[in-house]
């Protein structure tokens, strides 16, 4: 979905020119095959984009877009950034404007004594010395850092490849809600979305995406760790791994990625929190600049519909009047200025300036 989008949007330059364009043109656009095109005009002709939007905003409350200034700039760097990203917990603005360091602790789920030991004590030292820990909230490692971190009074997130509103496994019900109160659950899948055996790899593209770093503790050959690491090293994130028994096998992936280059995650924590402490973080921007300079240049359809726009709400007919355009039109670019965080709408379909 998130290719399709893009493509949507290179092709006609707006989301909203997509939603109003023909059959025909939709047809052009390249990898929209001939199932995709029909399942995408028999569902627009169905839901108006008001009410496709209100709908999507009654299941999905809490959710950022790569065009809002709240979107996680070090996410936005990466070549697939979700274009949803939905959330649930405390938001520190920090974090998303990457003036925070945050490090991904990824491993097995099944881990030894010693991948256990090592976890907490690293998830421990990174909290206290004010890193956010960042993992997928699987079972094993995962668990391990998340809770760790937060026992040393930190912050974690915990990226899912559920629905945000799904737990999973089930047995960390309780952990969710921890982590509700001190951090943050994301993915980029909307609310109810059942686990899928597809979704798991895809996350970790985020949690890479989202860390300064990527720690490995335990990982076999085949493992999801492995594959947040390959996508830290296409980044451009530093990746640590934990050394272990050449006959460990929990430890076999460690070893291979120490031999491709991964830095060792050595017994003087110190050493380890200097050199990630080491690397630089994004410039400060000031709170009342920064919207200002993350706005991006409009479309001279979307730019219309803001000059048209005041503080107090307007109804939608009076916009259609100021603007002279068509009503679908309008419509169309409310809903993408609406997604970029640049109009709120009211109810009595009446808009106004966020």
């Amino acid at each position: 979905m998130r290719v399709l989008l893009r493509r949507l949007q290179q092709h006609f330059g707006t989301l909203a020119t997509a939603w109003n364009a023909t059959k025909v043109q939709l047809g052009e656009v390249e990898g929209l095959g001939f199932q995709t095109l029909e399942k995408v005009v028999q569902q627009r002709s169905r839901l108006h984009p008001e009410q496709l939007f209100t709908k999507h905003q009654q299941e999905n409350s809490h959710f950022w877009t790569p065009a809002d200034a709240d979107y996680p700039r070090l996410l936005l760097e990466t070549p697939s950034p979700p274009p949803i990203l939905y959330y649930r917990g405390e938001v520190e603005l920090q974090e998303n404007l990457g003036q925070k360091p945050m490090v991904g602790i990824v491993g097995t789920r099944q881990p030894s004594e010693y991948g256990i030991r090592w976890t907490r004590q690293i998830s421990t030292a990174l909290a206290k010395n004010g890193f956010t820990v960042v993992s997928g909230m699987a079972e094993g490692i995962d668990t391990e850092s998340h809770i760790a971190a937060m026992k040393a009074g930190g912050r974690t997130i915990a990226v899912l490849g559920t629905g945000v509103d799904v737990i999973y496994p089930h047995k960390n019900r309780d952990l969710y809600k921890q982590i509700l109160t001190a951090g943050l659950v994301v993915s980029e899948y909307p609310t109810k979305t059942p686990p899928d055996r597809t979704h798991f790899p895809r996350r970790n593209r985020i949690i890479a995406g989202l860390s300064r770093a990527i720690l490995v503790m335990e990982a076999p050959l085949k493992s999801g760790a492995l594959i947040t690491a390959t996508y830290a090293n296409e980044f451009g994130r530093d990746v640590y791994a934990l050394p272990g028994r050449l006959d460990d096998y929990p430890s076999q992936g460690c070893l291979k990625l120490l031999s491709q280059g991964a830095s060792f995650i050595l017994k003087e924590l110190d050493e380890l929190l200097t050199m990630l402490g080491a690397i630089p973080q994004i410039d400060a921007i000031e709170a009342s600049t920064a919207p200002e300079q993350l706005m991006p240049t409009l479309s001279p359809e979307l730019q219309t519909i803001m000059d048209a726009m005041a503080s107090e709400a307007l109804p939608f007919d009076f916009i259609v009047q100021q603007t002279g355009m068509a009503a679908g039109s309008v419509s169309g670019a409310l809903l993408q200025l609406e997604l970029m965080g640049f109009v709120s709408q009211l109810p009595g379909m009446r808009y106004q300036k966020s």
